[in-house]
C-alpha cells in the first residue's frame, strides 16, 4: 500500500469518528453534562443532540431516577455501652445535574459516609432497648442530616430505612431469656386471671342458685299459707252453714225433741266412757227415770247456755 493510501484511510477514520461524536442521543430520565474546551457548556436533556467535534465533550452522565444505595453495616456503641452492628438502605434522587457533577466528586460515597456517621451519633444517644423501639426516629434523623448536607450537591434524600440491628451473641442470649421470662410471666398472669374469673363465675352461679331456691321456697310457703287459709275459710263456712241448718231444724215441729234425744244419747255414751277411765263422775239426781235424765241434760244445756256451768251431784265410785 502506498503512503497516500494510508493517509486516505486515516482521513476516513477521522471523519467517521468526528461524525459519530457529533450526534448524541440522551435516554429518558438522564442528563448529559457538556463541556466546551474544558468548561461547562450546557446540559443535554433526553432526545437527539448535535455536538461540535473535538470541541464539545460529554463530561458527566447523571441519572435522574430515584436510587437505592446500600449502606454497609457498621459497629455502633449505644448509650449503655453495648456494641451493635447496624446497616441500612438510603433512597436519593439527583435534582440538579450540574451541582451533582461539579458540587462534589462522588456524591454516592459522600451520602453513605454522612449516613454512617449520623447513625453512630443517633445510636450513641439511645439505650439498646430503645434502638429496637425507635427505628422511625433513627430513620427520620438520618434523612434530615443527609438531606441537609447534600443540598449543595443537588441531591434530594427521600428516606432511609434501618435494615438490621444486631447486638452481640451474649446480649441476644440475655434478651431471649428476658423475653422467655416475660412470656412465662404473662402466661401465669393470664392463668391466674382465668382462675379468678372462674371463681367469680362459680360464686355468681351459686348466688343465683340460692336466690332461685329462696324464691321457690317463698312461693311454696305462700302457696301453702294460701291453701291453709282457703281450707280454714271453707271449713268455717261449712260449719256456719251446718249450725244454721241445725238452728232451722230445731225451730221446726219436733225439732226440740230430736235435739233432746240426741243430747241424751251423747250424754249416755260419754257417761259410760267416763265411768271406765275415771274415779269421779257426774250423775243426775234421779237415775231411775230416763225422762229425768233427759230433763237433767236439758237443764244442763239451759244452764250452760246461760252461765256456762253444769250443775249436778258429784259422787265417788265405791
Amino acid at each position: 500500500m502506498t503512503p497516500s493510501t494510508y493517509i486516505l484511510i486515516i482521513l476516513v477514520a477521522f471523519v467517521l469518528i468526528a461524525f459519530f461524536s457529533t450526534f448524541k442521543i440522551v435516554p429518558q430520565r438522564s442528563v448529559f453534562i457538556v463541556e466546551r474546551l474544558g468548561k461547562y457548556s450546557r446540559s443535554l436533556e433526553a432526545g437527539f443532540h448535535i455536538l461540535i467535534p473535538f470541541i464539545d465533550k460529554i463530561a458527566y452522565k447523571q441519572n435522574l431516577k430515584e436510587q437505592a444505595i446500600d449502606v454497609a453495616s457498621q459497629i455502633c456503641i449505644t448509650k449503655d455501652n453495648i456494641a451493635v452492628e447496624v446497616d441500612g438502605i438510603l433512597y436519593l434522587q439527583v435534582m440538579d445535574p450540574q451541582k451533582a457533577s461539579y458540587g462534589i466528586d462522588n456524591y454516592r460515597f459522600a451520602v453513605i459516609q454522612i449516613s454512617q456517621t449520623t447513625m453512630r451519633s443517633v445510636i450513641g444517644r439511645m439505650e439498646l432497648d430503645k434502638t429496637f423501639e425507635e427505628r422511625e426516629t433513627v430513620n427520620a434523623t438520618i434523612v434530615e442530616a443527609v438531606d441537609k448536607a447534600s443540598e449543595p450537591w443537588g441531591i434530594k434524600v427521600s428516606r432511609y430505612e434501618v435494615k438490621n440491628i444486631s447486638p452481640p451473641q451474649s446480649i441476644r442470649d440475655a434478651m431471649e431469656k428476658q423475653m422467655r421470662a416475660e412470656r412465662e410471666k404473662r402466661a401465669l398472669i393470664a392463668e391466674s386471671e382465668g382462675d379468678k374469673q372462674a371463681k367469680i363465675n362459680r360464686a355468681e352461679g351459686d348466688k343465683q342458685e340460692m336466690i332461685a331456691r329462696s324464691e321457690g321456697e317463698k312461693m311454696r310457703k305462700i302457696n301453702e299459707a294460701s291453701g291453709t287459709a282457703s281450707e280454714i275459710e271453707m271449713v268455717a263456712v261449712a260449719t256456719a252453714k251446718g249450725i244454721l241448718e241445725i238452728a232451722k231444724s230445731i225451730n221446726q215441729e219436733g225439732g226440740m225433741n230430736a235435739v233432746n234425744l240426741r243430747i241424751a244419747e251423747q250424754y249416755l255414751t260419754e257417761f259410760g266412757k267416763l265411768a271406765k277411765v275415771n274415779n269421779t263422775m257426774i250423775v243426775p239426781a234421779d237415775l231411775s227415770d230416763i225422762a229425768g235424765v233427759i230433763s237433767s241434760v236439758t237443764s244442763v244445756l239451759n244452764t250452760a247456755n246461760s252461765s256456762g256451768v253444769v250443775s249436778g251431784k258429784i259422787i265417788k265410785k265405791a
